[in-house]
């Protein structure tokens, strides 16, 4: 009987352990568009994204660990003009014949109770890799409502400074600074 027991203790421990193993999601490319602006000139903010994004996310909510792991098509950057599109892929901007991707791997995410509140990670953009931390300003973790399979959702902020990446060109008439502004949903497959 007590050996019974004991190992009904050990059953119930490591069922637990396996209901709380990460989970792989994979981003919904219908529903996940890293998008960017900046001042052009004093004269307006542009708004742009890019419309092809692939990756995953590990999410452990029991464990309060996360990894990200996304890939941006630069070449899919849409600027709502066409002639401006291929400008922005041009040399002197994203580059996009010779760096057709630009990537961003999570180091870090810190969690606030059980949702991530910043997410650092290596941003690479035209083969320069810096540092960058993204505030995640909203997150969903729960079954979807339409497709009824675990989803995440997040949208999340960070500015950088495109000189850094080698994309500086008529700085500061047309800001350095950029705002990304990231809205993300991934699906578990």
């Amino acid at each position: 009987m007590k050996k019974t027991l004991i190992a009904a203790a050990f059953a119930t421990f490591f069922a637990g352990q396996a209901l709380a193993a990460p989970q792989t999601y994979v981003l919904d490319p219908a529903h996940t568009f890293p998008r960017f602006s900046y001042d052009h000139m004093g004269l307006s903010k542009q708004i742009l994204r890019f419309n092809k994004t692939t990756g995953t996310v590990v999410f452990d909510k029991e464990a309060k660990q996360a990894q990200v792991d996304v890939t941006i098509d630069m070449k899919s950057v849409d600027t709502g003009f066409e002639p401006f599109n291929g400008h922005i892929q041009g040399g002197d901007f994203l580059d996009t014949a010779q760096f057709p991707t630009a990537t961003f791997k999570s180091t870090k995410v810190v969690f606030d109770g059980d949702k991530p509140v910043s997410i650092e990670g290596d941003l690479t953009i035209k083969g320069i890799t810096k540092p960058v931390t993204l505030t995640v300003t909203s997150f969903f973790s729960g079954a979807h409502p339409m497709m009824k399979k675990d989803a995440i959702g997040a949208n999340a902020t960070a500015v950088i400074k495109r000189s850094e990446f080698n994309a500086g060109k008529f700085a500061p008439g047309v800001s350095d600074e950029v705002t990304l502004d990231i809205a993300l949903e991934a699906l578990v497959e």
